[in-house]
């Protein structure tokens, strides 16, 4: 991989990583319920599915979708169903003062969110576009490896932003009706944000 490769690279993932999408919406609710420490399984499982999803689709997974367009048109009512079940866990958290534990609420976990990742089509279509614009088709295998953990190096810090940011919030949402409020608007931005990419537009 060469220098302006890498940049080109590191530019991408960030880019990807930190812009606003269903991913960084959980994990902004989840800072502002839970705080980091419990969020961290969320902000793993969300990396790793991802890029999972990477490593299947640089493997060969990637010419499946491609061949076969039903099996990408039913990934997105897949995740549609999913998102919706994860945005009404959002909505239905019990309350969480500043300095509670969430005990009477979970999280999400490290599989729930890797699993949220697999059934994303904006991930998958990512994945996609990465695998072919950052590979070399003369090192194939080793270029994979090393876009996948220069991903892992920028996604993870960039993601876990949202998750402090949303730790930052907790004070402000220490009032049971504006957490509340805050809940169902972060339940209601998850599934508008995937509305767009499960309908293909």
């Amino acid at each position: 991989m060469t220098f302006q490769t890498l940049l080109a690279l590191v530019g991408f993932a960030f880019v990807m990583s930190i812009t606003p999408g269903p991913g960084n919406f959980l994990l902004l609710a989840s800072g502002a319920n839970f705080g980091i420490l419990r969020t961290v399984p969320l902000i793993l499982g969300i990396s790793f599915g991802f890029l999972s999803m990477v490593l299947a689709v640089g493997l060969g997974l990637g010419q499946i979708l491609r061949q076969y367009e039903i099996v990408y048109a039913l990934l997105r009512f897949v995740c549609l169903a999913y998102v919706i079940w994860l945005a009404w866990k959002i909505a239905h958290i019990r309350s969480v003062g500043v300095d509670d534990t969430g005990a009477g609420s979970n999280p999400i976990s490290f599989l729930q969110a890797a699993a949220f990742q697999l059934v994303n089509p904006k991930a998958w279509a990512v994945a996609l576009i990465v695998t072919v614009s950052y590979t070399s088709a003369e090192d194939y295998y080793l270029s994979l490896v090393s876009m996948i953990a220069v991903f892992a190096i920028v996604n993870l810090p960039a993601i876990s932003a949202w998750a402090i940011f949303g730790v930052g919030l907790r004070r402000l949402l220490s009032d049971e009706r504006r957490l509340r409020a805050f809940n169902i608007g972060m339940a209601s931005l998850l599934v508008v944000s995937m509305v767009p990419v499960v309908l293909g537009a």
